[in-house]
């Protein structure tokens, strides 16, 4: 199991790169669709380090490295991260609102509005609140994303003199900036030793914090039996190395009856030094129904459920978990 928490500081900016997919906003310049850097980041830098200082020998960790993510939190009050709203409830700043099902069919509770969310992460410690005592509490519990996009120009400097190049002298870099009391976060099966490092694309430098992760709430959650209802808090792989699918395709994972999610969202990353068939993820806060329980944890899914490139995609986090109350399943 996950015992390890890892927040992630930028010192500055942190680069916000869209990845191999072409998408509207980059054909416009700008970038951000992959921000947070995904696990894989995190898991070759934890690599590379444990190659110099040798903590442990290469083969014990990538036997054992599982890292997943990414979250982040408030500084001073990062073992109560923030994760993904589950999609089955909607909360925005005027009202609240939650998909049921009834008879086999999705229905909001409130008939007469259709809201739109305005915040998307919540509290660890607030999972399994109701949306109306999440209001009760005065949303102090949810939050928007706490980064905004920044694009400057960066000039190349002639080596005799200060000026910038004739040909070329200036790049676009496409930056996030995080909120000064805010970090990401990422779970871990191993440390990492604290200290400043390059970090993501652009080698951006950023300062990293490792601790134990002592909030019994989310470990408790951690190791809860999945029945029927569940909800991604990291986003999802599923189906071989040139299909993406909704659901896992193994023949042993019950039969998905109900979902509620958004559009899938790019993924790709290198491994290794190649760079790896670019697909699609279902992204996190979707919801799934089965047709029967898991009675398992996460933690505990067969490792056949999960896609491979190169190694179990379960090892970078891929559709991390937790238990859901959805209205209307037994």
């Amino acid at each position: 199991m996950f015992k390890y928490l890892i927040t992630i500081r930028p010192l500055g900016l942190m680069y916000g790169s869209a990845g191999a997919f072409l998408s509207p906003e980059n054909l416009v310049g700008r970038s951000g669709a992959k921000f947070p850097p995904e696990t894989a980041t995190l898991s070759g830098l934890m690599f590379s380090v444990n190659k110099i200082k040798e903590k442990v020998t290469q083969s014990e960790l990538s036997n054992n490295l599982c890292v997943a993510g990414p979250f982040w939190a408030k500084y001073k009050e990062r073992q109560n991260f923030y994760i993904p709203i589950p999609w089955h409830k909607i909360i925005a700043k005027k009202a609240v609102d939650e998909w049921q099902l009834k008879d086999g069919k999705w229905e909001l509770e409130n008939k007469s509005e259709k809201l739109e969310p305005d915040y998307r992460w919540q509290t660890i410690d607030s999972w399994g609140t109701p949306a109306k005592a999440i209001r009760t509490n005065d949303y102090k519990s949810v939050a928007d994303n706490p980064w905004k996009y920044v694009s400057f120009l960066h000039p190349r400097i002639k080596v005799t003199e200060r000026s910038v190049e004739n040909s070329d002298g200036l790049f676009l870099e496409n930056s996030v900036q995080m909120a000064d009391d805010t970090c990401l976060v990422y779970l871990s099966t191993y440390p990492i030793e604290n200290g400043w490092y390059r970090f993501g694309g652009e080698n951006h430098v950023v300062e990293i914090e490792c601790e134990d992760i002592t909030n019994k709430k989310f470990l408790n959650l951690l190791n809860q039996p999945i029945e029927r209802t569940f909800a991604l808090i990291t986003p999802a792989i599923w189906g071989s190395n040139r299909f993406s699918h909704r659901h896992p395709q193994h023949e042993s994972f019950p039969e998905t009856l109900e979902m509620l999610t958004d559009k899938p969202v790019p993924y790709r990353y290198r491994t290794k030094g190649n760079l790896g068939r670019g697909r699609y993820a279902v992204p996190a806060g979707s919801v799934y129904v089965l047709a029967e329980p898991l009675n398992k944890p996460w933690w505990s899914w067969d490792e056949a459920w999960f896609p491979k490139e190169g190694y179990s995609l379960k090892r970078v986090g891929c559709g991390l978990c937790l238990p859901t109350e959805i209205k209307g399943v037994a």
